[in-house]
């Protein structure tokens, strides 16, 4: 639809822009009519091969040339300012667009599905399938988003605005949005980052997803008040939970964050709860009405009088007031008292699940303080010998274990909080259900004995082994996903721990983590060792009788596993479980792809559908599936993938490069998550301490998008000179799985841009490893438009190609400016003040940048 998208997003834009101008803030005008003329230099400049800092400085001797030093960087800032709120607008009026610019009934869509389900016997299928079948949107914190939440609202107002054409609205917005900083003043507290992210609950999620679930029962013909299965979509949450690396995550925090998810959302059934009363006026219904109203606002704010404790207490009030409304008066309203039913029964008292997460070298940890006390009491006993112990000695001997255990036990603040958060959890679960909090995730999951460690923990704190929580394993790395496995083979012998699974339903919850993934081993080798994980752990699963759910921390951009979910989802074959859908969203993914209720509806219902589609036409998507030979093949090049990565990886000066000259080492300084911005702590950078987050946002700031790519070219030619392109080709046009690699990578090459840092090629220290990335996105463009056929990138996806040509291009100033920056930077005997100066011109630069990407490439 690039027409369409031209109509209703571009020229809109360039209307609304104009507006820019006239706004009465100094200098503004002078701002806005040079910024175009910077544009025109940035582009004639990089396309001659000029440098960022010959481009900024001609730029300066033909428009300000009797401008001091002073002024010609306060333009520098003034244009970075200008641009950040360029593409907040951009971003309003793409979101006002959206219902014009995508078929909300098209493909992928609930009214599609449905329009598929033309027989009885499907019909039956689908309905069969749904009894078991989720779809989980996990929310995190990871900080891969500049905006601050007054700005998130400014374009929730603006986009309301621009839809009417409302002209002196968009204009006063527009004036807010000229006196509102980008920048926190202060680094947001795991509780400050909950509350941005609960601000989607309440004002999208509460909304959107009793929407498509009754979009689906009318299409179904199945009356609300009939539908059993309210656990089809579920909200999971992580800030507050997630203390992987995160110091500032505590137990008291955990607990904070479980009341306010608490409170937001009893204060939406109050809401509704006060809007029906004024309907439900009738004898014998109104008194059931005016108590639910008065028992919410009393679990709200005075607990210590008769209130709701549990949301089975409030469904079974307003049922009461249904059978009265249906019975004496003709079912008056009884639509809009089943729509808050509907949502009672799915959010419950919780509204999202709070996931725990923590590395497995802790609960090591942990379980060193215990035992060298244990050590003390107990002489035939020493830690020492424990240690020597082989894997299956420490598994049996820690799950045999009956300790009396008290935060005393434990010295380390680390330690102390794991005990915490295992407390944290029960009394989560006895305020808000259950469902509020009932998986401990384990980051960097290696073997066994890492989930045994915290399932004993856990065991010895509750002190029971009625433990109403899911250990969840996280594998991220190469190696910890081929042995994956072999791992839960190993847990599913295990008496005691097939116990724990049988009393948690037979279920088994497997994370696999991209991020972590794509760093170690590249974009390619990274994915196909997460499907090929995935098929092997359906297999270890089925053989022993387990119900596995796979949970993707899907991230991002493509370099953190995101990209086109949907297709990724639909593309799954017969040898992968597909029991439910579960993935974390992060930063502008959240806002992009769920920041309205329209735009939120769009992707749930495709995520949905995805993981509907093999059950239901698996015998029309046989075609689809990897065959051997396929899988083969893709092995083949996933191998030779990682080779070529590994070449880049360990190239000595891959490392220096990473903290010399990109713009990672701001990212700790940018104060937009509360999480540190490095595992490690001390001196030198080391590769292995280097967060996923900075690592591939600090690729994406220099427009070089290494890890979306890297090593993808190298194995199709190498495959190519095997004499086996014919076969990749024919395999690409019949797998879905492998189209969608592909065109998510595309989307990391479009975002690419090499012009803007070919100066490096002449930097004595780093021109080796520049010219290797520079050579292998070039060979992975030429190679990949030859293995899909197709004349230019993403011509399957034209929304999102013109979406991103027209991003690239308002942020292409700001990347001249970041580079000029750095490049400066590079200069050894630059004065202290200046240096100061251009590093703040860096880190203001990766705000526009970084937003600008937001439709996770």
């Amino acid at each position: 639809m690039p027409n369409v998208y031209q109509d209703a997003v571009v020229t809109k834009y360039n209307i609304f822009n104009s507006l820019f101008l006239s706004l009465p803030f100094h200098d503004i005008f002078r701002t806005g009519t040079l910024l175009p003329l910077l544009v025109q230099a940035s582009e004639e400049g990089f396309e001659a091969g000029n440098s960022p800092q010959q481009i900024i400085e001609s730029f300066f001797e033909e428009y300000t040339e009797h401008a001091t030093e002073h002024e010609r960087r306060d333009m520098l800032f003034n244009f970075i300012k200008f641009i950040e709120r360029q593409v907040v607008l951009f971003d309003s009026v793409e979101d006002a667009g959206f219902d014009q610019t995508h078929d909300l009934n098209g493909p992928g869509s609930i009214t599609q599905l449905l329009n598929r389900v033309d027989s009885d016997d499907l019909r039956e299928k689908l309905l069969k399938k749904l009894d078991d079948f989720c779809v989980r949107i996990v929310l995190t914190a990871h900080p891969t988003q500049f905006y601050p939440g007054k700005v998130l609202g400014i374009i929730t107002d603006l986009e309301e605005a621009i839809k009417d054409n409302d002209f002196v609205t968009v204009n006063n917005l527009l004036l807010q949005l000229g006196k509102t900083g980008f920048i926190n003043k202060n680094k947001p507290t795991p509780f400050d980052e909950a509350l941005t992210l609960g601000w989607f609950l309440e004002n999208v999620f509460y909304e959107a997803i009793p929407a498509i679930l009754k979009k689906l029962l009318r299409g179904l013909n199945i009356p609300i008040d009939q539908w059993e299965h309210t656990e089809l979509f579920r909200l999971g949450f992580w800030p507050g939970g997630d203390r992987d690396g995160n110091p500032f995550v505590t137990s008291d925090v955990t607990l904070q964050v479980a009341d306010r998810l608490r409170q937001i959302l009893l204060k939406c059934y109050w809401r509704d709860i006060k809007y029906l009363k004024r309907r439900l006026t009738f004898d014998g219904v109104e008194d059931f009405i005016a108590t639910a109203e008065r028992k919410i606002n009393n679990a709200i704010y005075y607990p210590d009088q008769e209130h709701y404790a549990s949301s089975p207490e409030l469904l079974h009030d307003l049922q009461q007031a249904r059978e009265v409304l249906v019975k004496y008066h003709d079912s008056f309203f009884v639509d809009s008292l089943d729509d808050i039913i509907l949502k009672i029964k799915l959010f419950g008292f919780f509204f999202a699940s709070l996931d725990i997460r923590q590395v497995s070298p802790k609960h090591s940890l942990a379980w060193e303080e215990v035992l060298t006390k244990i050590e003390k009491q107990v002489p035939v006993f020493t830690y020492a010998d424990y240690r020597d112990w082989d894997e299956k000695r420490k598994i049996d001997f820690l799950l045999s274990l009956q300790v009396e255990l008290t935060e005393a036990d434990f010295h380390d603040p680390i330690t102390q909080d794991i005990y915490g958060s295992m407390l944290a959890i029960r009394e989560i679960q006895r305020r808000n259900g259950e469902a509020g909090a009932h998986r401990y995730v384990i980051s960097n999951c290696a073997s066994a004995l890492n989930v045994v460690e915290v399932l004993a923990l856990m065991k010895n704190v509750w002190k029971t082994t009625d433990i109403g929580v899911d250990i969840v394993p996280l594998f991220e790395t190469v190696d910890d996903l081929a042995g994956a496995a072999d791992v839960m083979k190993q847990l599913f012998e295990n008496k005691y721990y097939r116990a724990h699974l049988e009393r948690r339903g037979n279920q088994q919850t497997i994370m696999v983590g991209f991020s972590d993934g794509t760093k170690d081993g590249g974009y390619l080798r990274a994915n196909w060792s997460i499907f090929t994980a995935k098929e092997q752990l359906t297999r270890i699963s089925r053989e022993y009788d387990v119900k596995v759910t796979f949970f993707d921390g899907r991230g991002g951009p493509p370099g953190r596993g995101g990209g086109n979910n949907h297709a990724f989802y639909a593309s799954l074959g017969k040898d992968i479980e597909d029991k439910e859908i579960q993935l974390t969203v992060q930063g502008q993914t959240i806002s992009s792809n769920y920041g309205t209720v329209p735009t939120a509806m769009y992707n749930l219902e495709r995520l949905f559908t995805a993981g509907l589609e093999n059950h239901l036409f698996m015998s029309k998507n046989t075609k689809d599936q990897l065959s051997e030979s396929d899988k083969a093949l893709m092995e083949e090049l996933a191998n030779v993938a990682y080779e070529a990565y590994l070449g880049l990886k360990n190239h000595k000066t891959f490392v220096p490069y990473l903290e010399k000259i990109t713009p990672l080492r701001f990212y700790g300084q940018t104060k937009i998550g509360s999480r540190p911005d490095k595992r490690g702590s001390g001196g030198g950078l080391k590769f292995e301490d280097l967060r996923a987050i900075p690592f591939v946002g600090s690729w994406a700031q220099m427009k070089q998008n290494v890890p979306g790519f890297y090593g993808f070219g190298s194995a199709l030619e190498t495959l190519k000179k095997n004499g086996k392109m014919d076969a990749l080709k024919k395999l690409y046009k019949r797998s879905l799985f492998v189209r969608t690699l592909v065109e998510n990578s595309m989307q990391s090459l479009m975002k690419a841009y090499y012009p803007a840092t070919k100066y490096l090629k002449e930097n004595p220290e780093f021109s080796t490893l520049w010219t290797m990335m520079f050579e292998e996105y070039e060979r992975s463009i030429n190679l990949m438009l030859e293995f899909s056929g197709e004349k230019e990138l993403m011509n399957q996806n034209p929304v999102t190609k013109e979406s991103i040509i027209v991003r690239e291009r308002i942020v292409l100033p700001l990347m001249t400016i970041q580079q000029y920056a750095l490049q400066k930077l590079q200069s050894s005997d630059l004065p202290a003040a200046e240096v100061d100066v251009y590093s703040k011109l860096v880190m203001r630069a990766m705000f526009g940048i970084i937003n600008a990407a937001r439709n996770s490439a």
